[in-house]
Order: structure tokens, then C-alpha cells, then sequence
């Protein structure tokens, strides 16, 4: 399933870089892209463990940009 998520205070492409390469990280993902310029997050996970593969996305994002929030 593949879904598109704006980011609301995210502060810099370097947050947002190390974001999408952690979110790839997480078993699940199939592919993740993270934009600072639009500040949107595609995420592709599979299908059956979206919403808990999502609440880890929220988690991972939170450990680099705290104030950064993903409006579902």
C-alpha cells in the first residue's frame, strides 16, 4: 500500500534525509521518500501491517526531529 503523508515542522533536508533512511530501515517498508521541499513522506509498506508499520514511521521521526509531525 502506498500513501502520502504531510509533514507539519520539519526543519531542515538534512532531518528530512536521515528520516527517509531510517524509515527504509523498518522491516515492512518497501520504499519511503521524505521531501523537504514539499514536506510530504510517501510511504510504501506492505499492506497488512500498515497502521503498526506507520506508528514505527512516527516513532523513527520523532527520534530526529522532535517537533516534526505527521498529520494522518
Amino acid at each position: 500500500m502506498k500513501k502520502k503523508f504531510k509533514l507539519q515542522d520539519l526543519d531542515c533536508a538534512n532531518c528530512a534525509a536521515k528520516m527517509e533512511e531510517r524509515i527504509k530501515k523498518i522491516s515492512g517498508v518497501n520504499d519511503a521518500s521524505v521531501s523537504f521541499m514539499t514536506q510530504k513522506l510517501v510511504l510504501d509498506a506492505d499492506d497488512g501491517r500498515f497502521e503498526e508499520i506507520l506508528d514505527e514511521v512516527v516513532r523513527v521521526c520523532a527520534k530526529v526531529e522532535p517537533d516534526c509531525v505527521i498529520i494522518r
